[in-house]
This record gives C-alpha cells, structure tokens and sequence, in this order.
C-alpha cells in the first residue's frame, strides 16, 4: 500500500539531544501494526515493542516507560483494561496512552456509545502552542465517543460554527471530552491514533496534537515530528515544479475517476440506485462497491462523493441522477476523447446525452408535448422532472453542444434548439427568468405568462449562463430578440453591481458565473462598453487570485444571500452553507467558483487577447493540477476534486457547514466536469466558442422556431 509522508521541516544530521534521548526510550505498543501512529513512530525512529494485549503491555514494560494502548476493535468494541493493571502502571511509573475505554476506575462514563454528525473536536487548553490555542477546530470524522464527565479536557467533541475557530464559543453547546490527562494516563475517549486512515483534517493541527501527546508520554520537551502519514493529499505541493505532462496526466486521472468511483449506474445494480436515491431528498448511501460493474451511460451517471467520511476513510455516495451532470460529463468524455486520442469515450458520452433526451424522464411527457408550456424543457434529475432551473439547463446543454463539436455530430441539435428556446420563452421582458420554474404551475399558466413577466433578478448565479446560450445561439441563427433581451438583462445586472447582486454562497460565485455571458456579449458585440464590464468584472474576481493561483471565496453585500454564515452554533449545518466563516479564510471552492471561473476567464482570455486574463488563467490551470486529489488507498477519489481547498495550508479543508454538498463533496458534473473539459481547452490554447462555432444549429431553427416562438 503506496502511503505519503509528509517531511514536516528540514532534518538535522545531529538531532537535538532530546529527540536522540526519546528515540532510544522503550516504547511500549499495544496495537495492530498496521496502525498509523505506529507507522509514524517506525519511521521516527523509535524503538518499539508490539505486544497483543493491555497486560502484556503493562506487565512487560519497564519502569518509567511509555504504553500506547490502541483501540483496534473501535469502533465495535471499546479496550477493556483492569483496576488491577493501572494499579500496577502507577506503581511502575509508567505514562499510558489508553484509546476507547470501557471503564476506567473513578470516571463516569456512559454505556452507550454516541456517534457525531455535525460535530468536530475543540481545543479546550492552551498545552498545544501558539498554533493550536483553544478554541481552534479539528475534524474527527464519523466519530465514535464514550460520553464521560471530565474536569478540564485538553479537546472535546461539540457542534460550532466556524471555519478553523468555534467563533460562538461553547458555552451553549453539548460537549463530549475527546481527549484529557488524568493522573499518569492520558485518554481518548475515541480512536485518535488512525488519524490517516479516518482522513482527521486538518493535517498541521492533527500533527501538533501528537506532538504534544508524545512529549507527554516520554516526558520530552516539545517532541518535533518530522514525518507526517497522509493517505488523499495533493496531487503536488504548494511550490513543486510542476512535470512536463502534468496536464495531460491530470486530464487523464480525471476521466479515469469517474470510472475509479464506479459512478456510471450499471443495470446490474440499478435496484441499488434506485433504494439510496429515494425521492431524492436524502439520496445518500455507501460508497459503490469496486466489485460493480461500470455502466456505459445509457443508464446515467451518479452525482457523486458527498461530504461525509466514515471513520474507515471511505466516502458516503449521492446517489442522484440530475440532467446537468449527464450533458456535463458527456462534454468532458468528448473533450477527453479528443485529446487522450481515446474514442471509446465518445460512446459513454453519446449514451449519457441520449439518457437525457430520449432514455429518461428528464425529457418527455409534457417536455415532449409541443402544445404544453413546458416542452422543451428539461428535467432537474429523475426525481425532480417536473422542476427546472435554468442555470441548470444551460450547463447541460453547453455540455452536449461541447461533446457535439468534438464529435462532429449534429445528432442532438434539434433537442438543444427546442431547450433553450423553451428557457428564452418562459425568459420575462428584461431578460430575467428567476430561479426556478414549476411544471404544474406552467401548465396552469402557460408560456407567454412567464414572458410577459417584469421581473428584475440581478443573480448570476442563476441567470447568467443561459443568457450565455442565447448569445451562443444569437451568434449561429442571427435571431435578435436573443441578443436585445439579454443585453438588457445584463445591462440591469451591471448596474446592480456589487451592492444589490443576489448571492447564493458567495459573491465570487457570481463573479465567476457573470464573466462567461460578458466574454461571449463581447464576441457579438464588440464595444467598449461591453468590454469595460468584462474588465471590471474579471479586475474584481481576480483581487482575490493568490499566488498559488487559488481564488479566495468573498461573502458579499449583507442582506442579498440566500447562503450566508452560520448566525450562531445551532445553525451550523441546517441548510447550504459557504466554505467559509468571514472575508479572509483562505479557502478555495471548486464547486461554485474556480471550477467556473476557470471557463469563464478562458473564454474572456480568448475573446480578448487580454494578457492579464491569459495569466489568471494559467495560474488557476496550475493551481487546480496540483490540488487534484492523489490516494492509493482509496481509488473512489483518486484523481477527483474536493470542493474545498484551504491554500494556506495546503490541505482539504473549510467549514463543513453545508447540509448537501460540503467541503469534500465532489460532483461529476459540476466540478470534475468543467474542470477536465478546460484543461482540455487550455492545453490546446483554444476556447468554447471556437471549438463550437461551426454548429449547424441554424438548419433547424425554423422548423422548431414556428413551433415554440408563435404566439
């Protein structure tokens, strides 16, 4: 099993006389060898003696020495270690390190075991350093706590609100100690010493509190550790040269997850999907087994890893099916296809477009009846057909008129026409068509109610990449009310801009989202007006570019989120939520951001020639090469990107407060799609509009254009 060490610091030829003394310490270990506190004391050189029990442990061990005593049944199976045998440690002077107890002499602890949620570990005690002080937040996933009475715990187990601190404090909180110092013990109240195998984040922190817990056991002053287990990291370091075909290998590691993760839903275990997705209003379940089958699309594509991680290291499921990750994989299979000189790609992307349109509910039924107010019209998922987002919309259909262009085909072109005219009829007299559309509503009132609308939504989020579609689609029919309504529209949004921009998780999101619609208005009308927005627009998204190439994530104008930060401890993972607390933590987002913004600025890069944009665009390239994640234990997630990135410290990490899709979710569609299909792009110096810019779409506007556009 390959593992990473982390070298946490320069390593001297003469260690410091105290380190040299702790290593020729006896240490006593009661625990698997496969253990990573184990490992990690292998390789820091200590001298260990394994032993397979908590008596031979102590019984063996030499006066003044230290005992690890592991929990390797946890989380079945709590230790058991007698009166008797403590009694004989305090008497050998022994410091124990005892993991899961089930009873200890003198401590209250209950005999039920209590599983965590929401909850992650405070730093109640100043004993881990100026980097670690109390209130700092440790994620413990998937924990597994004895509740126990405790005075003064060094950690302990609560829900708070906050991104590295609890920012409300404790005080209204139910806490679990998670870790304490009692006499010559010191005591987890859960397993903290497979902190690789249960992915404990963030890493620096973790290593800090084993620091401590060392030099505490072998009574050694600030105990250094020099080499850190990790087994999902980055796929490079922060300032590593980056290989000559990194790209390319990353393109490729990226369509390989999707099938890594087994996420192409296989008609052998379609029952499987089914039972987990539900009514897709909890579709969560365990990971898919590497023993299923891969599909070939034609029965769809999972929506992915969802945030929350078992204590084993695996990764809960979301099992739903939606529209806009098919036609966003589909693009990224023909994008890859393309590149990788890998064909058999383009079948799972045909079949993935042909689930939408002809294999699916996502079309059909009213959809497909040319008299209803809803034909055209695509389906959220399989569980929603009757509900529909624009935004939504559009992402699947630039997915399929990108798969299109790469496979020089016009198999779809009808169906794409028919989508987003149907988007830009139901579209109000300023452009605007709001968040969300209702079958049963539209049937009662018919399409030109919602084209008659005066309806004002300055919302990129929501808006601004079908405004992109009519514009792509102004420029191959020359049909002007496409342009003329959007221009307003964006014109409206520019003026808004940024004090009453509507904001779902963050302004940087809108930004992101607002620069594609900017870039392709510049395309079809190329004023300075129209360029001054696209400037002031990528000059604001990119104030917040780091040097690394990360873009930080910014709440915007109080009052106009719809997904702002937790407003006290109780609130914290109730709803969708931002990766961060306030302006400055120094997290990324690749699933309402970058992921965008990487399309986004290539394709302004391209429409402008503008340096800068070329620049910002290349950084984020690199930034997104090296954060992809690198695990060879855990193959569902290799090659695939978190949605958080803290790039400070350089680890998968930020508030977990979102309830659907947190900081290690990751999305078939929206994240892993978009950015495989723009390295794609960027490595070969080209944008959107280019590869698709020879659509035969026009060849069927007016035959759909006299179904959906007469009054």
């Amino acid at each position: 099993m390959k593992i990473k060490w982390i070298i946490c610091g320069v390593l001297c030829l003469l260690q410091t006389s105290a380190f040299a003394c702790a290593t020729k310490r006896s240490l006593i270990f009661c625990g698997n060898a496969t253990n990573d506190l184990y490992k990690v004391l292998k390789v820091e050189g200590f001298i260990i003696k394994r032993v397979d029990s908590p008596s031979n442990a102590i019984i063996s061990a030499p006066e003044r020495s230290a005992v690890f005593i592991i929990a390797d049944g946890y989380p079945e199976r709590r230790t058991e270690i007698s009166p008797k045998l403590l009694e004989l440690a305090r008497q050998k002077k022994l410091r124990l390190y005892i993991e899961y107890p089930a009873a200890l002499p003198d401590l209250h602890m209950a005999d039920t075991v209590m599983e965590a949620r929401l909850e992650r570990g405070i730093v109640m005690s100043d004993v881990f350093g100026d980097n670690l002080k109390p209130m700092s937040i440790l994620g413990i996933n998937d924990c597994h706590i004895v509740p126990a009475s405790v005075d003064s715990p060094l950690i302990v187990l609560g829900k708070v609100a906050g991104f590295d601190k609890a920012v409300y404090g404790v005080k209204d909180v139910k806490t679990y100690p998670v870790l304490f110092e009692r006499g010559n013990e010191m005591v987890a109240m859960t397993k903290l010493s497979d902190f690789a195998k249960g992915r404990y984040a963030p890493s620096a922190s973790w290593k800090e509190v084993w620091e401590y817990i060392l030099s505490w056991m072998t009574e050694t002053s600030d105990l250094p550790i020099h080499h850190w287990l990790s087994y999902v990291y980055p796929t490079y370091q922060k300032s590593e040269k980056l290989p000559e075909q990194a790209k390319k290998i990353s393109i490729a590691r990226g369509i390989q997850w999707f099938y890594q993760a087994h996420l192409f839903v296989d008609s052998t275990w379609k029952p499987l999907w089914l039972k987990y997705q539900g009514d897709g209003t909890a579709p969560v379940g365990p990971p898919v087994s590497q023993r299923l089958p891969n599909g070939d699309g034609s029965s769809g594509i999972l929506e992915g890893p969802a945030s929350k991680i078992n204590y084993d290291g695996t990764q809960q499921y979301r099992y739903w099916v939606r529209a806009d990750d098919q036609g966003e994989v589909a693009y990224a299979l023909a994008a890859a296809a393309s590149f990788l000189n890998k064909p058999k790609y383009d079948q799972v992307a045909t079949n993935l477009a042909d689930f939408i349109f002809y294999d699916s509910n996502l079309s059909g039924g009213e959809k497909s009846n040319k008299k209803s107010a809803a034909f055209g019209l695509i389906g959220w998922a399989v569980t929603h057909p009757g509900v529909f987002y624009g935004d939504d919309n559009a992402r699947c259909m630039l997915g399929i008129i990108g798969a299109s262009a790469y496979m020089h085909t016009t198999r779809w072109n009808k169906e794409i026409l028919e989508n987003i005219l149907a988007n830009f009829r139901t579209t109000g007299k300023e452009g605007f068509r709001g968040d969300r559309l209702e079958e049963a509503d539209m049937l009662k009132h018919g399409w030109k109610y919602y084209q008659d609308r005066d309806l004002i939504n300055p919302h990129p989020h929501f808006e601004s990449w079908m405004w992109a579609c009519y514009l792509w689609l102004y420029d191959k029919t020359g049909y002007r009310p496409l342009l003329t309504k959007t221009e307003t529209a964006i014109r409206i949004t520019m003026a808004a801009y940024p004090g009453k921009w509507k904001w779902t998780n963050g302004i940087q999101q809108e930004r992101a989202r607002m620069i594609l619609p900017l870039a392709w208005l510049v395309r079809v009308e190329n004023t300075p007006e129209h360029r001054r927005w696209l400037d002031k627009l990528v000059t604001d998204l990119l104030s917040y570019q780091e040097s690394t190439g990360a873009i930080r994530e910014e709440l915007g104008a109080a009052g106009e989120g719809m997904f702002g930060s937790a407003k006290s401890n109780k609130d914290y993972g109730t709803g969708e939520a931002p990766l961060i607390f306030k302006n400055g933590d120094p997290v990324a987002d690749m699933l309402y951001t970058c992921n965008f913004a990487f399309f986004s600025l290539n394709e302004a890069a391209q429409a402008t020639g503008n340096r800068k944009y070329k620049a910002a665009v290349d950084k984020l390239s690199d930034f997104l090469t090296r954060i992809q994640v690198k695990s060879d234990r855990y193959k569902d997630v290799d090659g695939a990107w978190f949605r958080a990135f803290d790039y400070k410290a350089w680890d998968y990490w930020a508030s977990n407060a979102d309830a659907g899709w947190g900081a290690w979710a990751t999305l078939t569609g929206w994240i892993q799609s978009w950015i495989v299909s723009t390295q794609v792009l960027v490595e070969r110096d080209q944008s959107y509009w280019e590869l698709t810019k020879h659509s035969e779409i026009k060849d069927n506007m007016k035959q759909v254009g006299d179904i959906m556009l007469k009054n």
